[in-house]
């Protein structure tokens, strides 16, 4: 028995270490930036085992001149929504520049002593995870004024699952530009590749793109991830539910932002959606104003449901009971439209349709996705 489990643990050993991220890949790209001036699009999730790939690449004589940062900001401590101001990395002096408020692209002026940019933030495989459509105005960034890019690539979490509708352009926004599912079963170097292939940049100029893959990793591949990406997103059981409760977003109804639970319950008051109770309270830098913010709210608890992708089931049936009350359920259609990356979602069920007739509606438009997506896959399916 002793035999058995001390080899059950240098199996796990082993496969733990021989999965590295593109970041960990220094041989493959280091090269790649020998006497280049480099900006890098990163957060807290930008890590290897030696630390933040910030650090790691100065340590190794790397010119990074410039770190773009995301929604959430450079250390991932803003608010969902929070502007995220300039400004310049106390550790190691490195300017900042805030790709979330007011501008989202960067401009001539910021990339003109640049000459590589490299990305490396850790995704959820969610259409509205803004952080793709970060990547996105980057690459456009990078093709129209003449930059390299390089994609340090990271495993999705639920890469094994497509599911949701696909979006239509005319609901094209920053929480939804590209026409994939809302769960797209792709890693962030694949997309890019997907992005640049099927010419989806509102560029005329051609993208030099390098994508560093992830090493010895395949969609059956276990992988925890070792920093939450976002605050409302602190372990693997949100990250699973995000693409069903973010919905609710778009209504008065509560996905725990405010607790110490966040996408995984969901809540209102004074109508009981069930009996589970929580309270939401303003937290610096995840929650300042949550819906509720001080009031018990009475929903159901999720943390030990296990997850199979996209489930429209608790939606619909707090769509049911908010609206037979009175309640404006979808308080903000137009969000709840750019969401979803349509309006017949919400159409569907406003006309009482079933979760499983919803469903059956996206599969024509997702067997299309997936042999769209085909020519871009960099891992086993």
């Amino acid at each position: 028995m002793r035999f058995f489990f001390l080899v059950c643990l240098c199996i796990f050993t082993v496969n733990c270490w021989a999965l590295q991220v593109g970041a960990e890949r220094y041989e493959h790209y280091l090269p790649l930036l020998k006497q280049q001036r480099v900006a890098l699009v990163v957060n807290q999730t930008a890590r290897t085992k030696h630390g933040h790939l910030l650090d790691s690449l100065l340590s190794k004589g790397v010119d990074v001149r410039v770190i773009f940062a995301p929604e959430h900001g450079f250390r991932g401590d803003h608010d969902a929504g929070a502007h995220v101001l300039s400004g310049t990395d106390i550790k190691t002096g490195v300017p900042i520049v805030s790709l979330y408020g007011k501008h989202k692209r960067p401009s001539k002026q910021q990339l003109q002593d640049i000459d590589v940019i490299i990305f490396d933030i850790q995704d959820v495989g969610v259409r509205f995870y803004t952080y793709i459509s970060t990547m996105h105005y980057m690459m456009e960034a990078a093709a129209k004024y003449g930059k390299n890019f390089i994609v340090l690539d990271r495993p999705n979490p639920n890469i094994t699952f497509v599911d949701g509708p696909v979006l239509d352009p005319k609901f094209k926004s920053f929480v939804g530009i590209h026409p994939i599912p809302v769960l797209h079963g792709l890693t962030v170097g694949e997309l890019a590749k997907m992005i640049v292939g099927e010419n989806w940049l509102a560029v005329d100029k051609k993208l030099q793109l390098q994508v560093i893959p992830v090493e010895n990793y395949s969609v059956n591949t276990k992988y925890e991830l070792p920093i939450k990406p976002s605050p409302n997103l602190p372990n693997s059981q949100a990250i699973a539910l995000y693409p069903s409760l973010c919905f609710f977003e778009a209504t008065p109804v509560s996905v725990g932002r405010g607790t110490d639970f966040p996408f995984q319950v969901y809540g209102y008051d004074p109508i009981k959606l069930g009996k589970f109770s929580f309270t939401p309270r303003s937290i610096k830098g995840v929650a300042a104003n949550p819906k509720f913010n001080g009031r018990s709210v009475f929903g159901v608890d999720l943390r030990q449901y296990e997850s199979d992708g996209l489930d429209l089931s608790w939606f619909i049936n707090a769509y049911k009971k908010l609206s037979s009350d009175g309640i404006v359920f979808f308080k903000h259609a137009g969000f709840m439209d750019k969401l979803a990356g349509t309006d017949q979602l919400r159409i569907a069920i406003e006309a009482g349709k079933s979760a499983e007739k919803i469903k059956q509606s996206w599969q024509p438009s997702l067997q299309q996705y997936m042999q769209r997506r085909q020519p871009y896959l960099l891992y086993p399916r």
